[in-house]
């Protein structure tokens, strides 16, 4: 908790001192402000002792799984399925999938075709992360074509759906994706001879974050929005 503490801490003085300083007036309703403050610390402390107790162990015991196994077309369909899964389920992309089907007029419809896509290419971004651990492949020269593709796109994609797709790939990277995400590259780095976790562990959660906006760019040229509610 004192861990939790610390992390919070910034955000704690950068409030108090606009209060004081800028503002100049008391914290309205500080007491109940204090105990959310104590309740976000006890939280943070329990998600974080969760993931350590759970989902780091599960995503590298399944990598480790897998490397065993030594079934390139099982890890593969594995990565899709537990990228498409997770990120299915992340509440910060249902938030913004609701926000931008609200706003633009999607529709429920364009809101599940919308969240689906972005799963789907979180999915893909798991794949290609996994072959290229296994293949040995340069991480840059991936990013470097993903975000020439994001360039090439974006001109090309309806005005309105080209913010929704940039913030599509932040959300995808949250609660749920990171911790497995992270979990399955180091593990199955570290299970692979000549392969070392620290370099080509990681980089999965970053491909995780452009694909989608790639995704999205596309998606929106294929389904555009019905206009802008007032």
């Amino acid at each position: 908790m004192l861990g939790s503490l610390r992390d919070l801490l910034p955000i704690i003085v950068v409030i108090a001192a606009f209060q004081l300083l800028v503002f100049r007036q008391p914290l309205e309703n500080f007491a109940s402000v204090a105990a959310g403050m104590g309740l976000v610390v006890l939280g943070l402390t329990l998600f974080v002792f969760g993931l350590e107790l759970g989902l780091f162990p599960i995503g590298e015991q399944l990598a480790h799984a897998f490397a065993r196994k030594g079934s390139v077309p099982w890890l593969v369909a594995f990565a899709f399925a537990l990228g498409f899964g997770t990120t299915v389920a992340e509440p910060a992309l249902v938030a913004v999938a609701a926000e931008a089907g609200k706003v633009t007029g999607g529709g429920d419809a364009w809101q599940t075709g919308l969240r689906l896509t972005v799963a789907a290419a979180v999915g893909v971004a798991l794949v290609i992360g996994v072959l290229r651990i296994l293949l040995g492949w340069p991480l840059q020269w991936l990013f470097i074509g993903g975000y020439l593709a994001v360039m090439a796109l974006t001109p090309l994609a309806p005005p309105e759906i080209v913010g929704v797709a940039y913030d599509s790939g932040g959300v995808t990277t949250s609660t749920i994706t990171v911790p497995l995400t992270a979990a399955l590259g180091v593990g199955l780095a570290g299970s692979i001879r000549g392969r070392n976790p620290l370099v080509d562990g990681f980089g999965l959660i970053a491909l995780a974050s452009l694909t989608p906006i790639v995704f999205v760019l596309l998606f929106g040229a294929v389904w555009p929005v019905t206009g802008q509610v007032e």
